[in-house]
């Protein structure tokens, strides 16, 4: 193995020089400042998964894809798989705390001569569900805003106004993102209240406040399908009752998503190798409860159901709020939950800068992204280059490939502190399954008739990533990259990591003992 037994014990230990460590015997300099804490860790991931944020943008969806039944039956489904995926990467990021995560964690885990192919797929399907992801926040936000602003006015919500509001949302994440570095923590920690006890009270008060409440069947069992045209029939007759269920649970799935925030910020995160893997695990397994909580208390809130389902507002929880609040009670409390979509966004984008910082640092984008400011010690430019969407379904496919790998070739996998034992394969397999059932059900179309305005081109934009990144290696990446770069030992031999072509000729020259030389580790392509 490429760590003996007491480098990976002190590779584990606790405190800032065990990090420092550790990212060195995985090939890195410490360059972004390490500062946060395991409540900052967990803060990240849960702010991106952010329960009211996915289930406002998609309660339309939710209900008339299979109502109110689907959505809390398919919320405790969906959590179950969703906690051990989950369960899987936390055991991978206890191991491999990098920033750059599943691309980096697919490179260890790959046989030697698959790891490059392995990584090079697997970052660029990460990078783009990331910024697919970032984008539909922001965008979901503006629509937010939008709508909001017709309750009371003569506000008329146009195109060009929503593209106006969502690019100012994502300059105003960019900005702070870039130039605010030091005022993430502090806005971490508003997220986390704004996100536990300020939708905590939302929630409570709707359940407190709502003149009538829905019956416990009309919550869990009742059955609706909004999916046909008008004129046409829904897909519960055209195809059957459990499609559209299996359909409608994806809004549960969307909602938590984006956990691999915590292993991004492994590199700026104390006690990596125990606090990556307890970030990830709790957001999603106290998200899930949360949300649900939060699910419920609409659905019992609901005044009148074909009123919301098809509201004048064109947004079923506005509706919901102006029922039981009123119009300006309404507006008070939605401007609470488009504080927390805008949160949500900010440290999506955040996510996104550290996996462009370290997929650039190994040589995947260009040097231009792995720039860390010598003030903020942040990777500054890239927080502008999240603004392109693709499919967010790319995040669950590079969840699900160091997953399957470290299941094939487990005999190989060193792991960390945090370890699932003889449960590590049945674990991963079964998540493994869960991402492919909805990689299918995601390209499903969820309108009757199928037209060019109603087809759901999520195969289209998975395949775009999929031609793309397989494309790209086969054309000309598989000449010059080679996986994660050991950065330190690459300038202890004098080779410029940033020179094209530098590495691949060392290594050509034979500069590059593939063997340990004096109890060091050397540099190639992979660890």
């Amino acid at each position: 193995m490429p760590l003996d037994a007491e480098r990976r014990s002190s590779a584990h230990s606790l405190g800032r020089e065990g990090d420092e460590d550790r990212l060195a015997e995985l090939g890195y300099k410490q360059e972004l400042r390490r500062d946060w804490s395991l409540l900052h860790n967990f803060g990240i991931s849960f702010s991106i998964i952010s329960v009211i944020t996915g289930i406002t943008t998609l309660f339309e969806y939710g209900l008339n894809t299979g109502g109110p039944g689907t959505m809390t039956v398919g919320w405790i489904v969906v959590s179950v798989f969703t906690f051990i995926v989950a369960l899987g990467m936390a055991e991978i990021v206890s191991a491999i705390p990098t920033s750059g995560g599943p691309y980096f964690w697919a490179a260890m885990l790959a046989p030697e001569k698959n790891a490059a192919f392995a990584s090079w797929i697997t970052g660029w399907f990460n990078l783009l569900g990331q910024v697919a992801v970032t984008t539909g926040i922001s965008f979901g936000l503006a629509g937010l805003v939008s709508t909001t602003a017709t309750v009371k006015g003569a506000y008329t919500p146009t195109s060009a106004r929503t593209i106006g509001i969502y690019a100012a949302i994502l300059v105003s994440h960019a900005v702070v993102n870039s130039f605010g570095v030091h005022a993430l923590r502090f806005l971490n920690n508003n997220s986390i209240l704004f996100h536990s006890l300020g939708v905590f009270a939302l929630a409570v008060a709707v359940l407190a406040k709502a003149p009538t409440h829905q019956s416990a069947k009309f919550v869990f069992a009742t059955f609706y399908d909004g999916t046909g045209a008008v004129g046409s029939v829904g897909w519960s007759v055209r195809a059957s009752p459990a499609y559209v269920a299996a359909c409608g649970a994806l809004m549960s799935q969307y909602t938590l998503t984006g956990f691999d925030a915590s292993a991004h910020l492994s590199e700026e995160t104390h006690d990596a190798s125990w606090s990556a893997p307890l970030g990830v695990i709790s957001s999603v397994g106290i998200s899930a409860v949360f949300g649900l909580f939060v699910l419920l208390s609409l659905l019992f809130s609901i005044q009148d159901f074909t009123n919301t389902v098809g509201s004048a507002y064109a947004q079923p929880v506005l509706q919901i709020l102006v029922d039981v609040f009123g119009e300006n009670g309404a507006i008070v409390l939605m401007t609470l939950i488009m504080i927390c979509v805008w949160h949500c966004g900010l440290f999506s984008m955040t996510s996104n800068s550290r996996m462009m910082f370290a997929f650039s640092r190994d040589g995947a984008l260009p040097q231009f992204f792995h720039h860390v400011d010598a003030r903020f010690r942040s990777p500054i430019r890239t927080a502008f280059a999240a603004a392109t969407s693709i499919a967010t379904i790319g995040l669950y496919v590079s969840y699900g490939i160091p997953i399957l790998l470290a299941v094939i070739y487990h005999k190989a996998f060193v792991k960390g502190p945090f370890n699932l034992g003889f449960m590590s394969r049945i674990v991963g397999l079964i998540g493994v399954a869960w991402i492919g059932f909805i990689t299918i059900i995601f390209c499903l179309p969820t309108t009757n008739p199928v037209t060019s305005q109603t087809l759901n081109y999520t195969p289209v934009a998975v395949g775009i990533i999929a031609v793309f990144a397989f494309g790209s290696w086969f054309v000309w990446a598989y000449r010059w990259f080679t996986g994660p770069v050991r950065q330190i030992e690459a300038e202890r031999h004098g080779i410029d990591i940033n020179a094209p072509g530098e590495f691949e000729e060392a290594e050509s020259e034979g500069r590059l003992n593939p063997k340990l030389d004096a109890g060091e580790s050397v540099v190639t392509g992979r660890l």
